[in-house]
């Protein structure tokens, strides 16, 4: 029998970069025509593109805008591919992680982001959504097996409820979930101040962040 024909992975890295939200589909859809394992197209064709992504992201060669834009063309895919990796146990995510924006807080764009890179990255995110409190974060980390635990806040008012958070995790919280902040007022030293167990500048910075989380730790949310 002969070989399956390989799909033409470095142009649906392309497409996905530029936004080709229906050409990714496309492909995606052919290549599984084609025999390939659901799996393979997931890593190479769109997580591949996406990490592509998110060092240009990173280093300022891409913008808000153009990320969206190519979240967007990932989901197409992903939509594809997600009934059949869902049947599958090799789609077992790189990690779990809960995201949120705090309580009193309803700015959502850079968790967005955080939570559409975290998924092209491989991430199972699970995305609470705005003006979240501590139960809230709690739950879902219990529900998901989470082992990590982000939070987002844009206004300096609404900094603090980030301590709130934590001190909850500390006080009842599963043991093995890490803690992180990120948001436009938030510091690293403001990170340290309230004992979160990490910071993220950006989007691009909190998915390198799981990943050294769960390189070093892989079993947590397992």
């Amino acid at each position: 029998m002969p070989e399956v024909a390989r799909p033409d992975y470095a142009l649906m890295n392309q497409l996905l970069y530029e936004g080709n939200a229906p050409k990714v589909k496309e492909m995606t859809d052919q290549a599984l025509a084609a025999g390939r394992e659901a799996q393979d197209v997931l890593q190479e064709g769109l997580i591949a593109g996406m990490s592509v992504v998110g060092e240009d992201f990173k280093h300022n060669r891409l913008y808000v805008p153009q990320v969206l834009i190519a979240a967007r063309a990932m989901k197409a895919g992903m939509a594809v591919l997600k009934p059949i990796l869902a049947r599958s146990d090799a789609a077992r995510p790189a990690g779990t992680i809960v995201m949120g924006t705090v309580k009193g807080d309803l700015h959502d764009i850079g968790k967005n982001l955080v939570c559409m890179m975290g998924e092209g990255a491989g991430f199972k995110m699970v995305d609470l959504g705005v003006d979240q409190n501590a139960e809230s974060f709690l739950k879902a980390a219990r529900e998901h097996g989470a082992g990590i635990v982000g939070m987002s806040a844009l206004l300096t008012t609404t900094m603090p409820y980030m301590k709130v958070v934590i001190d909850a995790f500390r006080k009842e919280g599963p043991g093995h979930v890490r803690l992180l902040v990120g948001g436009a007022p938030v510091s690293e030293m403001f990170a340290d101040e309230i004992g979160a167990d990490g910071y993220a500048a950006d989007a691009a910075s909190a998915v390198d962040l799981f990943k050294e989380i769960y390189s070093s730790a892989p079993e947590a949310g397992a």
